[in-house]
């Protein structure tokens, strides 16, 4: 009879819902990403912002190499916010709008140029790194090598 009241008790206790355990990009590891990248730019000698945002497109760290045009400041971020937001390369979306695709440009808060890559792990999108000061080529090169660091601390 114990039993049994014990196992009914277990049946009437509610469950209690589980926290998500997930990868979140900190401070120091944005700063390596960022490092990285401005290793590559540095390399070929190109004058850019890089930018690393979080996965709700807020900005974490952003440098400003000399000589950078200040324009490049806005740029490097919504390019890093559009690939967080959009959950894709903003290079996917310039080709998109190369393609014809015109109503690309109507989409709100969104930069369709190469150059905004998303960062993840284990599938999860963590955040973003952007980058803005040369042609939208070369910046995606930059920020390949930043997502190159990103997968070197995993």
């Amino acid at each position: 009879m114990r039993k049994l009241l014990i196992a009914l008790s277990l049946i009437a206790l509610p469950a209690f819902p589980q926290l998500a355990t997930k990868k979140t990009l900190t401070l120091e590891a944005a700063k390596k990403i960022v490092a990285a990248a401005e290793a590559e730019a540095r390399k070929n000698n190109w004058n850019v912002v890089i930018c690393v945002v979080d996965e709700g497109a807020s900005l974490l760290f952003l440098e400003k190499m000399d000589g950078t045009q200040i324009g490049s400041v806005d740029i490097a971020q919504m390019k890093a916010r559009t690939a967080i937001k959009m959950k894709r390369p903003s290079k996917v979306l310039e080709d998109a709008v190369a393609g014809g695709r015109n109503a690309v440009l109507k989409l709100p808060d969104v930069l369709p140029v190469e150059g905004g890559l998303p960062l993840t792990v284990d599938g999860a999108f963590i955040g973003a790194i952007g980058v803005s000061g040369v042609t939208s080529q070369q910046d995606g090169q930059i920020a390949a090598a930043g997502l190159a660091a990103l997968a070197s601390m995993k």
